[in-house]
């Protein structure tokens, strides 16, 4: 903006405010007398008309936000942008001035609205502001990543910020204004309303019900049907005035006096215009919302999608049993406590859960993969989350041994705070799905040694299994065919009473083991087992694993011996194995079942590990199932088996089958022995090789150099694209046409360097001229021989445009270094000679042009 942002050219000093420059000539006080009314009318209806859009903005805004420290934001940022369109009005500030105050004002409110948990420390101050300079530039693309609402979370306040002050500001100013640049209030309007609606939730408002009509979407169709109907208000009472306006101007100028009655062509104009409003209201909330109710409403988190995929990761389910190795199994892989005296409260939870595992391919169970039982998505997450009914919990949870993405919480997560040196990143790096009920860490390549968080949730009630509803088969892999002889032998009842008696029952006739081998003495694990008596067992959880399970349980079953002693222990393994069978009699039954890895601080169930004054070691951490009922509850199932009772897997004694000899034919076919059980376990895996290039840090490397060029190109980008055009300038004019046309070019590049430089350049003088006021050492050599070149016929060679050239260069770098360092680079970056050709010539004379039209031409040629 070059001229006044609100229209001031035709003010004198020390005169009243006079918007109206081209009305008929009077005295200041009386035109300020007739047109004052219309004035303070303008400001006004102006104001009311940029409070009523910063409302209807705010109500479309706050789905994203939901918290108090937003509503403070819309009331202080309103005020302030206000405040700085009224300075700028009356004191006829330019564009410059006024985006100098909204810088200050950004700068001075940024920290304590858009980012208040950096109030503090001095060195936390430092970090907000660092936080709200990324946020302007980077907290537009973070808003459509993280699950609504973000309340106060990070600097995600910062685009909130800006669009309710600067809006707020720029919508006043162009409303004052009385050229016709005053309409561009209302797109800059609709644009403040919209960012509510573009940056908010992926479903709209429930319908509302009113008798028997049903208005669908009601929140966004009022907040759309409010903000149309302001602009259209405005802009009819602003057309309403500009007519006024004029025809006062007109009976001015004639004498002839206008009746103030309306006529019947305005009457009638009133009533097309109230028709055609109300039409489009009628559509707008009834048609439309009808029409689109069953239509997935996309915003710009639809096309981002702020979730990540888990599937591809390893699961945490294979690498159980490793957990159980003698190197690892007293290792505290992470401590809980309870949380600070000056926290909100709540007990620790019963279960820590790490990791939730739904999707069953008949191989390994993973999180969230094809087959899942539930739709959960890992999300970033706001600070505090709808966490639904239940008991409050509570828990301070400092990581130890444990690595890798998958993050320890409580209950349904409601809140998290993290604490120590990577808090930031931390928080900035936290994937949750409400559904799962699992969280992922994924700053650094997950949690580290040292990383403390305090985690609070809601502890849903605890459901009686026996009691449970089946909701229907949710489908997926099929079971193996002993397990369903298992189950179609023992199972009594339907529902959730069957598959408490076959958990109880499969619990009992299991045995726990979590080694293959005790080649190398009594294993870590089972010296912590009273009375223990070691049995090998398999790792793995595949559903030949599975099948090899139950078919040992069929077979003791009808071994007469087993009958006789009452011992029918035959399943060897323990919760890796036991949890996904247990997950597979649930779904045989009709219950989506899930696999969750966790430990355990308390339980009432002496057979089960638990963690010693919450320090949780590999050997103490647990796998149960969830099953889910009709009503949409997840139950908990513990499935550890026994180990008290060892099996007893010696069969009867019978007679050796007979077989009649048979002769071996000639030919031998060559045997191909059966696809082993297989063996996921990341123990009994061989290890892989280690020796390849370790690529992990180029991710985060080429993110934090992206984002690092990034900003450098929005900082330096305008610059460098003056600078790239004033190159192409001059390598045009170096190299186009013949010697004389480049000599030419040179001398306006002399010509440009110069008025960069600072200095004037009037289209009057001639290049002589112009070389002596610039005062140069070799600029009248320069004009001379460009003179020569433009106005003689003599043919030049390439060597004397060549010539000629080195000493503009050299005439060039003179300017720039005459005035020191710093104004010769805010000479290569000036705008000054790019408009040169555009700006009108003060001193020429005018003439009429063709069609009547005028033009200013100089008296002199331009040199």
């Amino acid at each position: 903006m070059s001229g006044p942002v609100a229209g001031f050219g035709s003010m004198d000093a020390g005169s009243a405010p006079a918007l109206d420059a081209d009305a008929a000539p009077r005295s200041g006080a009386e035109e300020w007398g007739i047109r004052a009314p219309r004035v303070v009318a303008r400001i006004w209806i102006g104001a009311a008309f940029a409070v009523v859009i910063a409302a209807v903005s705010a109500v479309a805004a706050w789905p994203i936000y939901r918290s108090g420290g937003f509503a403070l934001l819309v009331v202080v940022a309103t005020l302030v942008g206000a405040g700085i369109a009224a300075a700028a009005w009356w004191r006829r500030w330019r564009g410059w001035a006024v985006a100098g105050a909204l810088a200050g004002a950004v700068l001075l409110l940024g920290v304590p609205l858009a980012v208040p948990s950096r109030l503090g420390s001095p060195s936390d101050l430092l970090r907000g502001l660092g936080e709200l300079a990324s946020g302007v530039v980077l907290g537009w693309k973070d808003l459509v990543t993280v699950e609504l609402p973000v309340g106060t979370y990070r600097n995600l306040l910062v685009p909130a910020l800006l669009v309710f002050l600067v809006g707020t500001c720029v919508v006043l100013l162009l409303a004052w204004r009385e050229d016709r640049a005053a309409y561009a209030a209302v797109p800059v309007a609709l644009g403040m309303v919209t960012f509510g609606l573009f940056f908010g939730r992926a479903i709209v408002s429930a319908p509302l019900r009113i008798g028997p009509v049903v208005l669908y979407a009601p929140v966004e169709t009022a907040v759309g049907a409010a903000g149309l109907v302001s602009c259209l208000l405005w802009l009819a009472w602003r057309t309403h005035d500009q007519r006024i306006r004029s025809l006062r101007r007109a009976a001015a100028s004639s004498g002839v006096r206008i009746s103030r009655r309306p006529t019947g062509a305005d009457r009638r104009r009133t009533a097309l215009g109230a028709g055609m409003v109300a039409t489009a209201l009628v559509i707008a909330v009834a048609v439309v919302p009808f029409a689109a109710r069953g239509a997935e409403r996309v915003v710009l988190r639809s096309a981002v999608g702020p979730d990540i995929d888990v599937s591809a990761e390893v699961s945490p389910l294979s690498q159980y049993r490793g957990l159980f190795a003698d190197d690892r199994a007293d290792e505290v892989l992470f401590t809980v406590a309870v949380a600070a005296a000056d926290s909100p409260g709540g007990a620790l939870p019963e279960r820590i859960r790490i990791a939730t595992l739904d999707a069953y391919d008949g191989d390994v169970f993973r999180p969230g993969g094809e087959g899942a039982v539930d739709a959960g998505r890992f999300v970033r997450v706001p600070s505090t989350l709808d966490a639904g009914e239940g008991e409050p919990v509570e828990a301070h949870v400092e990581i130890d041994a444990w690595d890798g993405i998958w993050m320890p919480t409580a209950g349904r997560l409601s809140a998290v705070e993290f604490g120590g040196d990577r808090s930031a990143s931390l928080a900035d790096r936290f994937y949750y799905s409400s559904a799962a009920s699992a969280g992922v860490q994924t700053a650094g390549g997950g949690l580290e040694a040292g990383d403390d968080y305090v985690v609070r949730g809601i502890e849903p009630a605890a459901g009686d299994l026996s009691g449970l509803e089946a909701p229907g088969s949710p489908g997926g892999v099929s079971a193996p065919d002993s397990l369903r002889a298992w189950m179609d032998e023992h199972s009594s009842g339907s529902g959730g009473a069957a598959l408490a008696g076959l958990v109880t029952l499969l619990r009992e006739r299991g045995y726990l083991s979590h080694g293959l081998s005790d080649e190398d003495g009594e294993p870590a694990w089972a010296a912590a087992l009273p009375d223990y008596a070691f049995q090998p067992s398999a790792s793995g959880h595949s559903l030949a694993r599975i099948d090899d399970m139950f078919a040992n349980l069929l077979d003791r079953e009808t071994d007469p011996r087993a009958a006789a002693s009452g011992n029918y222990v035959a399943a060897v393994g323990d919760d890796e194995q036991f949890a996904v069978a247990v997950a597979l009699m649930a779904r045989e039954l009709g219950f989506p079942s899930r696999v969750v890895l966790g430990a355990r601080l308390s339980s009432a169930d002496p057979g089960v590990a638990t963690c010693e004054d919450g320090a949780c070691r590999s050997q103490d951490l647990s796998v149960w199932t969830e099953v889910q009922s009709a009503g949409g509850q997840w139950v908990a199932i513990d499935v550890t088996p026994q180990y008290a009772e060892s099996p007893s897997l010696d069969v009867t004694e019978q007679r050796d089958p007979e077989n009649v000899t048979e002769v071996r034919p000639d030919a031998v076919e060559e045997v191909v022995p059966p696809d082993p059980a297989q063996e996921d376990s990341a123990e009994d895996r061989a290890p892989e090789d280690s020796s390849g290039l370790d690529l992990a840090w180029l991710w985060p490397a080429l993110r934090i150099g992206g984002i690092a060029l990034l900003v450098l190109a929005l900082a330096l980008g305008p610059f460098l694209i003056v600078i790239g055009a004033k190159a192409a300038r001059r390598r045009s004019r170096r190299r186009t046409g013949t010697p004389g046309f480049q000599i030419a070019g040179g001398w306006d590049e002399y010509v440009d360097a110069a008025i960069d430089a600072g200095r004037s350049a009037p289209r009057t003088l001639t290049r002589t001229e112009l070389a002596a006021a610039f005062a140069t050492p070799a600029g009248v050599r320069l004009a001379r021989d460009a003179d020569r070149a433009v106005f003689s016929h003599a043919d030049l060679s390439a060597d004397e445009a060549l010539r000629y050239w080195e000493a503009v260069d050299a005439e060039r770098r003179g300017l720039r270094r005459e005035r020191g360092f710093w104004r010769g680079a805010l000479a290569t970056v000036s705008l000054r000679s790019l408009f040169r050709p555009m700006a009108p010539e003060p001193g020429g004379r005018t003439r009429f042009a063709e069609r009547g039209r005028r033009r200013a031409e100089p008296v002199r040629p331009t040199p």
